[in-house]
């Protein structure tokens, strides 16, 4: 009997991480020079095929602006990696931690040590970035890495398949292709640690599979987060800023604003200048090659059924082109806003991940406070304004993953903060020094002193010994 294709995938998935742990094992100590070739080799994969991976994501797209592949994708990959191989051997050191009174005078170090295999699974509507992004820090902190590109963008999956092997052993790094089975299978591994990229639903079982090998999970997951406008913000401003970070790639980011909470009297404005806005940034042809089309017609389809769903229960649609049906043709989905929405409409339950942006009137800061408070926290959130009062209120009042005031998206970018979820949109962070320790183990050492008194703790235990820890207790 032959076996199926799916079993000999899943054979050579299990031996691909058996190699990787095996070298992991062998050489748990990863010199910094090691260290530095395989971040170099990484940006070299990247920037000797940055127009065939533009190619291969606009393929599985349908069409891909390739100048947002360099900037989104591309650009942000390369900026991680040049950051850690700039700080990169500071991050090694030993880190000096305090020592108590009564242990001196002994020491406290933290070794950073190399967890071993870390599994990325990544998802299609940024497949470069975040596949490679956690790369980065995995490398640096001296991991060996397997990874499980999305089966929805097979063009680039294929790419990267075929390019990784010219650049790392098999030992070091290893690409495995595969659907939904494989992706199983894969997150049941027993890494050293997983980083997984995508919906919310899928996180909770990637989350329950590592938990059987008692395996630490970093999860992406999105959801829906708001864009606040202040009483004492600029509305053309907001709105211009806003229509960027929701277009973006189509919104098919998640990090991408899901809706807009300002002042009933505000609403007015802000939909005649995010339409002027789309108009500038985009113009009314469907084929402008700036616009990204919907990577597939089963999204397609979903934002056209969350557009039926709202009108049909009473919400306005604002349309910013004349021709909206024409941009079916080529998948690419028109911006639009949605007004007058309720809590009963998909678009205010479910993650919306294109370019439909409900706006939602609220009395005042308060009220929008109220409403991001009363669902699950947000991977992001965006405040505009120019009232710091208002402004702290909002940061101090509410928990998201992360927060840009007076833009969209540019918190992402930030390789000296952390980057990641909080509840339902993920956990765990990475992104520079915070991704090195994420994926390191900071090993505690103490280093006793032979000056030390210690052994005046030692049996037999008498008055001395009621003496000392009478001492040792006014020191701690």
């Amino acid at each position: 009997m032959t076996p199926s294709p799916s079993i000999n995938i899943a054979s050579t998935l299990l031996a691909d991480f058996e190699r990787l742990r095996g070298a992991s094992r062998r050489d748990p100590d990863v010199a910094l020079e090691v260290r530095q070739d395989r971040l170099r080799r990484l940006l070299a994969l990247l920037n000797n095929h940055a127009s065939a991976f533009e190619d291969a994501i606009s393929t599985d797209f349908g069409h891909r602006s390739k100048h947002e592949t360099r900037l989104a994708e591309a650009m942000v990959v390369e900026s991680s990696i040049k950051h850690a191989l700039r700080h990169l051997k500071a991050w090694m050191m030993p880190r000096r931690v305090r020592t108590e009174l009564p242990f001196l005078l002994g020491k406290n170090r933290l070794l950073p040590q190399p967890l071993g295999v870390v599994g990325v699974i990544s998802p299609w509507n940024y497949p470069l970035q975040l596949t490679l992004a956690p790369v980065t820090p995995a490398l640096a902190a001296g991991n060996v890495v397997l990874l499980k590109p999305s089966e929805l963008v097979p063009s680039f999956a294929a790419l990267l398949a075929d390019l990784v092997p010219r650049y790392f052993k098999e030992t070091e790094m290893t690409v495995s292709l595969g659907g939904a089975d494989i992706a199983s299978a894969f997150s049941s591994l027993p890494f050293d640690h997983l980083i997984f990229t995508g919906s919310t639903q899928v996180g909770r079982i990637v989350a329950e599979a590592a938990a059987r090998n008692l395996t630490p999970v970093t999860l992406e997951l999105g959801g829906k987060s708001p864009a606040i406008i202040d009483a004492s913000a600029n509305i053309a401003v907001a709105a211009d800023r806003i229509a960027y970070g929701k277009l973006l790639n189509a919104g098919q980011t998640c990090v991408a604003p899901d809706y807009v909470l300002c002042a009933f009297d505000r609403v007015d404005a802000f939909v005649v200048d995010f339409k002027a806005s789309v108009l500038r940034q985009f113009g009314n042809d469907p084929s402008n090659p700036d616009y990204t089309s919907i990577a597939s017609d089963r999204h397609f389809d979903r934002l056209a059924g969350l557009l039926d769903d709202a009108l049909a229960n009473g919400a306005q649609v604002v349309q910013t082109v004349t021709d909206p049906a024409s941009w079916k043709s080529l998948r690419k989905f028109p911006p639009c806003l949605i007004l007058n929405t309720s809590r009963e409409m998909l678009v205010r339950k479910e993650e919306i991940f294109g370019p439909i942006l409900p706006v939602i009137a609220v009395p005042d800061g308060p009220a929008a406070i109220d409403y991001v408070n009363s669902h699950d926290r947000p991977l992001a959130l965006y405040w505009f304004g120019t009232d710091s009062a208002a402004r702290d209120r909002v940061l101090t009042k509410t928990v998201s993953g992360g927060v840009t005031i007076n833009d969209c998206l540019m918190h992402l970018a930030q390789e000296n903060q952390p980057f990641g979820g909080v509840g339902a949109s993920g956990m765990g962070a990475y992104h520079g020094e915070w991704g090195f320790r994420t994926l390191s183990k900071e090993k505690p050492i103490y280093y006793r002193s032979n000056l030390s008194g210690l052994e005046l703790s030692r049996p037999p235990y008498g008055r001395r010994f009621d003496i000392l820890l009478r001492a040792l207790r006014r020191l701690t």
